[in-house]
This record gives structure tokens, sequence and C-alpha cells, in this order.
């Protein structure tokens, strides 16, 4: 491979990981979807967003599914990072209404 054939296909591959990274961005925030939906059922039957058992379960499937080429370890560091936003959301849609939003949702009844 010549240096015009190595940079067409470094141009290339790296077009290609915009579009993973771009797929990745919309099924993250589909997960992060799921997760605020969870976290408004937590709400509603007054569950705790902490599910350290439910976390275990999650990091040991991803960790399994991995075919590689990255490592259990490295997989496992991705998802308590993804698991912790997950958290961050659900917390945030299990709150009841703010005074403010509870009296302008009722204006606008």
């Amino acid at each position: 491979m010549n240096a015009s054939e190595a940079e067409a296909e470094l141009t290339r591959l790296r077009e290609a990981i915009d579009r993973v990274d771009e797929v990745l961005v919309k099924l993250l925030n589909q997960r992060a979807k799921y997760a605020v939906e969870i976290g408004e059922i937590k709400g509603h039957l007054s569950l705790p967003i902490y599910a350290p058992e439910r976390e275990k379960e999650v990091l040991l499937h991803v960790e399994r599914t991995s075919a590689g080429p990255l490592q259990e370890a490295a997989v496992r560091r991705l998802f308590e990072r993804i698991i912790d936003e997950s958290r961050r959301v659900e917390r945030e849609s299990a709150l009841p209404p703010a005074p403010e939003a509870r009296v302008l949702n009722r204006r606008s009844q």
C-alpha cells in the first residue's frame, strides 16, 4: 500500500467510525428513553432507583455478549458509565414535578 492508498483508507475508516458513532448515539438515546420510563414507573411504585442486582445482571450480560476485540473489563467500564447516566435520568424522571410545574399544568388544562 502506498502513501496515497493509506491516506484514502484512513479517511474511509474514519468515516466508517463516524457512522458507527451516529448509530451508537441513537442507541444510547433509545436506552435513555427506556430508563426515563423505568424511572417514572419506579417513582409511581416508590421503588429505589439503585438496583444493584439488576446492574450486576446487565454487566454480566454485556461482558458475555462481547466477542472482542474489547476485553470484558473494557466493556464493563463502558457500561458502568452508561448505567451511571441511565440511573441519573431514571432519578430525574422519578421525581414529582416541581410546584411551579404543577401550577402551569393546571392552568393549561
